[in-house]
């Protein structure tokens, strides 16, 4: 009483080969299409007693091929009869006792489906006449998402709570294929011709998905940016799709159940843009400024601001202007700097007195060897300091 197995495989399997029409998915369908009425390809030369070409409807004898990514589901009265997750060739018998209801395929379809099924097949034995649906069982991308106005969530690296605009996109996968369609696809697409495409403008429940996903980005940035594993850096998110996708899976599924009541899940993102607020954006400017002075990176900035700074004191003041940030650098120049040494060095001499001619000529000569100061501004340094 159902479909029977007649060839494993891809829709280029032997058996199938071998027959004259079938049903299988239509030609030219988007790559975003979801749920669609099966069409029978052929001259209708073994089809049984079905000669309506234009239906989706099946009798005794109607061959089905399921090509590879795609689910068969079966209908009577808008109850589900059948399901195969398998590719290969079936045939539709209603009275033959070594038929089966449905076939699990691998991975996540196999527990999920047997356990809708328990949960919705149908009461009694099915009719003779069925109708034949096929659902994605592939990711189906380009599910767009964005926000006019900035969210906020609290960011635990920053230690406060920021705020951005973002758009992106996602890929959407159907994991279970009877709480799809029972629970969430309106009526009006389980009809011949209609196409279920949740990028369709259109699709009201597509867009009630778009709006549930908006509602879930402000949790799933604070799980991610709080996730210790992640560094708690929320600047990775563009370049981890896979670990957001999970952090916003998880939160769409906190908030509107779509795996345990839909069969939906999100497997990738994808961010275009963050643009963060002004205040965010000041914060984050603070911690790249942080990043950059640590370590011997930060012992390499500093001593270049001080090199910079000898050389905007000699160029806007002369030798009177290295005289006033140079021969301070006891306080606040190289002997500052935070160098590597292997030992530490011996005890500097208390400095003579600031008036003391000698110990300025002294410090001007250091500057001069040293390559700090020019022999013109050695020379003028000298005549100052003897009264010449």
């Amino acid at each position: 009483m159902g479909l029977i197995q007649a060839a494993v495989g891809s829709i280029g399997g032997t058996l199938a080969d071998q027959w004259k029409d079938f049903y299988t998915i239509p030609a030219g369908l988007p790559p975003t299409a979801a749920l669609f009425a099966a069409v029978p390809q052929g001259t209708n030369a073994g089809r049984g007693s079905n000669t309506k070409g234009s239906t989706n409807i099946i009798t005794n004898g109607s061959k089905i091929v399921v090509p590879e990514g795609y689910g068969l589901l079966l209908f009577q009265d808008g109850a589900i009869t059948g399901f195969a997750a398998q590719a290969g060739a079936y045939e539709w018998h209603s009275d033959n006792i070594n038929s089966k209801s449905i076939f699990s395929g691998d991975g996540i379809v196999d527990s999920l489906v047997t356990q809708s099924w328990e949960r919705f097949k149908f009461g009694g034995q099915p009719g003779a006449q069925q109708m034949a649906f096929f659902v994605c069982l592939k990711e189906l991308p380009d599910n767009r998402f964005g926000t006019q106005s900035e969210i906020y969530w609290d960011d635990a690296f920053l230690n406060t709570q920021v705020g951005a605009v973002t758009r992106g996109s996602y890929t959407l996968k159907i994991v279970d294929p009877i709480l799809f369609v029972k629970n969430f696809v309106p009526a009006t697409y389980l009809v011949p011709g209609q196409v279920f495409d949740f990028t369709d403008i259109d699709n009201d429940a597509a867009s009630q998905l778009f709006n549930e996903v908006v509602g879930s980005l402000a949790p799933a940035f604070s799980l991610y940016s709080n996730d210790p594993a992640k560094g708690n850096r929320i600047t990775k998110l563009q370049q981890d799709s896979l670990g957001f996708a999970k952090s916003l899976s998880a939160a769409v599924e906190s908030g509107y159940q779509w795996k345990s009541e839909r069969g939906l899940e999100i497997v990738k993102t994808a961010i275009v843009s963050i643009e963060y607020d002004a205040n965010t954006k000041e914060l984050l400017k603070t911690v790249q400024r942080a990043d950059a002075l640590s370590g011997t990176r930060g012992n390499s900035n500093l001593q270049a601001s001080v090199a910079a700074g000898f050389q905007a004191a000699g160029q806007n003041a002369g030798a009177a202007g290295i005289m006033g940030l140079g021969i301070a650098s006891g306080s606040v120049g190289l002997a500052g700097l935070q160098q590597p040494v292997a030992a530490p060095a011996p005890a500097a001499p208390a400095a003579p007195a600031a008036d003391d001619p000698i110990a300025k000529l002294t410090k001007a000569k250091q500057m001069l060897d040293a390559g700090l100061i020019t022999q013109a501004d050695y020379d003028a340094l000298k005549a100052k300091a003897l009264g010449l």
